[in-house]
């Protein structure tokens, strides 16, 4: 059994989602919203019957800061470990979300950019994870019929998650915003085309994404076309 709970809150910067799945073990969370967000994300973990002593583990599909921010005050008080690819590992312990980037080459990223240093979303508390996770990962260990998928492009580290029914924890590869596309960040224009490749010969149904609303993944592929 798993259950999955989109979290969904709003900064001046614009809207983040993460999400709380619950399986018989107990619970996973998938990513964690901006520092900012920490009382409105910890009601929301509480509404859901998330206490501390049973989140097990926080997924982090890269290590920005509205995905990252809250990780290490998680971990201190509801005892979770914390895991993220290797190649993103050191935006988080460095609380550098440069590293190991280049700047896109495309300017309309540049309001987006702008955007966020602008508006307050406070700062990342560095952590090191519990552990790194590998392309083909299985989190069935927790409960969650899961496989990790090595996804670049919006970082080198980036991440998603896979289920066994063709739910798709994207990160910031894909937004829906207005309708399904590449995010406004994408960093490895190459590596994020070769992700998306990928991601059409999996059993996709509904993608999840980091901003705006879930949607299917054909909705997706028929966009592009």
């Amino acid at each position: 059994m798993q259950d999955i709970k989109t979290i969904t809150l709003r900064s001046k910067a614009g809207s983040v989602n993460c999400y709380l799945v619950k399986t018989d073990k107990g619970y996973i969370l998938i990513d964690t919203l901006f520092p900012t967000m920490r009382d409105a994300l910890e009601k929301e973990l509480e509404n859901a019957g998330c206490t501390p002593g049973n989140l097990q583990l926080i997924v982090l599909t890269h290590g920005d800061i509205d995905h990252a921010g809250n990780c290490a005050y998680l971990r201190e008080k509801y005892g979770a470990h914390i895991a993220i690819h290797r190649d993103d590992s050191r935006m988080v312990e460095r609380g550098d979300p440069s590293w190991n980037r280049k700047m896109p080459p495309d300017k309309i990223s540049i309001p987006f950019i702008v955007r966020s240093l602008l508006f307050g979303r406070g700062k990342l508390e560095r952590f090191k994870p519990d552990f790194y996770f590998e392309d083909g990962y299985d989190l069935s260990e927790y409960g969650f019929d899961a496989k990790i998928l090595h996804l670049p492009g919006h970082s080198k580290g980036s991440i998603g998650i896979l289920t066994i029914d063709g739910d798709l924890f994207c990160g910031d590869l894909l937004k829906n915003i207005d309708k399904p596309d590449f995010h406004w960040l994408i960093f490895d224009v190459a590596a994020a085309n070769a992700s998306v490749e990928r991601l059409k010969s999996l059993n996709i149904d509904t993608v999840y994404p980091g901003h705006g609303k879930p949607f299917p993944m054909k909705r997706f592929i028929k966009n592009e076309k």
